[in-house]
């Protein structure tokens, strides 16, 4: 009997994260659909990563209605898979399990068949609660452990070796994988995914993960992995010639990059080895004839220029003969051979080559292509290569958490705020968000490495490792929203959910979609009273005096969320006055002057360039 090899795919949540920053709107979804109904992949992940954010945040679309129309349109052919961050969900904060339970519900209500939980610390206690309750209402718990690399310490001197100073022990061993594989598995885990979300791992040591996972665990293993530094197809090779049960790609035009694999790749070295898939690829090219419309899209939405395709898949008898040698090489443990046939395969047909700058900084692809495209918008592109340069110094200091959603998150917009306070000649960490102070301060759990209790002091004024305490949690506030008819924000189970996973992009969502269908039945019950409103004069602009006091400038680039002051408020040294977002991180504005706010120079939603004048103290 012909061994068999599932296959997820990827490419309607994590190939459009990885590679067009989340951008994919409903009317794109719906017309790849009625091809993967056909297409008959074991799992398609929709949902979770920055998918509810994004679609709220930049398409104005409601996220539970993405998860319930790919399910109504797919129905059980392929299992619908998401991403859950463990007690963080898909936000940015531990929640209670009375959150995590109703999240599990209605998202197995909406049409979820397999929820990947993880931890961005491989923290397994922080996934506990969701496992149980995916259980509990009928899904499937992929619980996966992320996979990640020790950082490359400098050689002690030779003055430090003779006090016997050494080099740290390696942290990320396979002892330290199979650990956390296990006490997954006691909790109740369906499956276990290798997740090698920076694709740094290479074939052979993916190979013998998959062989010692294999060996010591009774359920199946999943590799998903990413191409950015170039090892992606040949460690899904070396994985399935370990034999492991799952691997994750995508459709040609959203893979490869900073993706995962191609399924076409992958179905040839499945049919080179014997391995039924049981994917419809004639259903893939109808597919990917939508995906090639659909990344042009989005290219000029997104980016406002065309990145290159890849050339159209087609076997020829030099491609052939690369399969053959890279599958040769796979079996034969040669690791380089197979690396190097891979890669040739994908230089041939233009994919992206290995992104060295990212293999060096050590994070995710998907990471990557999100600090583009928001630096971008904050016309703050050119302290990238900066930002990426720190980001291993900032993670070691952060206890060397793995780079995934938030940890990558976290990390990367602090690494952004070093750069940006460096450029200002100010002390690297003069401006931390919040979230980096949790993480730092012990709120998201238990790091890999300790952190040192004189760094935590300086980020967050104690020294003692400070759990996040639950009893303390606070739903969101739910007004009325009177310029709504009196409506509630959130007006149901599903709504309150996004509320509290999202606070300022569902409130303002949210807001947005009541007022709208208020004005809308105003507008049909008298069209004329409609149509004045709409004649009324803008209202005049703000008059702003001449500053002649001291200010309180941006620090960053980013958009003003909360202000904290008014004026005629009196101010200490040091007050926030100002919560400032960037990157998605809050970052708290504080005055270096005591006085009286004379003048608040913007407003809550406003987007500000660095330096700006956002608040004059007399």
């Amino acid at each position: 009997m012909a061994r068999n090899l599932k296959i997820r795919d990827l490419t309607l949540r994590d190939g459009q994260q990885s590679s067009f920053a989340t951008r994919m709107n409903q009317a794109q979804i719906d017309r790849c659909l009625p091809y993967y109904k056909e297409a008959g992949f074991y799992a398609m992940e929709v949902w979770g990563g920055a998918v509810p954010d994004s679609v709220m945040r930049y398409l104005n679309e409601n996220p539970w209605t993405r998860l319930e129309t790919i399910h109504k349109a797919v129905g059980d052919v392929s299992k619908l898979t998401a991403l859950s961050r463990g007690r963080n969900l898909f936000g940015y904060s531990p929640y209670t399990d009375e959150i995590i339970d109703g999240f599990c519900r209605n998202a197995i209500e909406s049409g979820l068949g397999i929820m990947r939980i993880f931890d961005a610390l491989n923290d397994v206690d922080n996934i506990r609660s969701t496992v149980k309750y995916v259980k509990q209402y009928g899904g499937i718990a992929d619980c996966a452990v992320c996979y990640t690399v020790d950082p490359k310490y400098p050689e002690p001197g030779f003055l430090a070796r003779l006090m016997g100073k050494r080099a740290p022990k390696p942290v990320f061993t396979d002892a330290y994988f199979l650990d956390k594989a296990k006490q997954m598995a006691a909790l109740g885990a369906d499956m276990i995914t290798i997740k090698d979300m920076s694709g740094l791992i290479p074939p052979r040591r993916v190979a013998t993960l998959v062989k010692l996972l294999k060996s010591e665990l009774s359920i199946p293993v999943d590799f998903h992995t990413h191409c950015t530094p170039g090892y992606g197809l040949a460690s899904v090779l070396a994985a399935i010639v370990a034999g492991v049960d799952i691997v994750d790609t995508n459709c040609w035009y959203f893979a490869e990059g900073t993706g995962a694999p191609a399924i076409e790749f992958i179905d040839v070295i499945c049919k080179k080895l014997g391995i039924e898939t049981g994917v419809n690829m004639q259903a893939v090219a109808k597919i990917n004839r939508e995906l090639r419309e659909i990344r042009k899209e989005l290219n000029l939405s997104v980016f406002g220029a065309e990145k290159p395709e890849p050339k159209p898949f087609e076997m020829t008898p030099e491609i052939d003969a690369l399969f053959d040698a890279a599958i040769r090489a796979a079996q034969q443990d040669d690791e380089q051979g197979c690396i190097d046939a891979c890669r040739r395969i994908e230089a041939h047909f233009g994919f992206p080559a290995p992104n060295e700058l990212v293999q060096k900084a050590e994070i995710p692809g998907g990471m990557y292509s999100n600090m583009v495209a928001q630096l971008k918008q904050l016309k703050a592109e050119e302290i990238l290569p900066r930002a990426m340069e720190l980001i291993p110094s900032v993670r070691l200091a952060a206890g060397l958490p793995p780079l995934v959603t938030p940890t990558s998150q976290i990390v990367g917009a602090q690494a952004v705020n070093c750069a940006l306070d460096e450029k200002a000649g100010r002390p690297m960490y003069s401006n931390k968000s919040s979230q980096f102070v949790g993480l730092v301060k012990g709120e998201y759990g238990k790091t890999p490495v300790a952190i040192d209790p004189e760094f935590r002091f300086k980020i967050c004024g104690v020294r003692e490792e400070t759990p996040y305490d639950t009893s303390k949690y606070r739903m969101q506030p739910n007004p009325e929203l009177p310029e709504a008819g009196g409506v509630k924000l959130a007006e149901n189970e599903k709504e309150v959910l996004l509320l509290e996973l999202f606070p300022l992009v569902a409130k303002n969502y949210l807001t947005g979609v009541k007022k709208q269908a208020y004005e809308a039945k105003r507008a049909a019950e008298a069209s004329a009273a409609a149509a004045a409103e709409a004649a009324k004069p803008a209202a005049p602009e703000k008059p702003v005096q001449k500053i002649t006091g001291n200010t309180v400038l941006a620090p960053l680039p980013g958009r003003v969320i909360d202000i904290r002051v008014k004026v005629g408020d009196t101010v200490k040294e040091g007050q926030e006055v100002l919560i400032l977002e960037a990157m998605k991180m809050e970052n708290a504005i504080e005055t270096d002057y005591a006085g009286t706010v004379k003048q608040v120079l913007v407003e809550n939603g406003e987007t500000v360039a660095m330096n700006s004048v956002l608040i004059e103290i007399e």
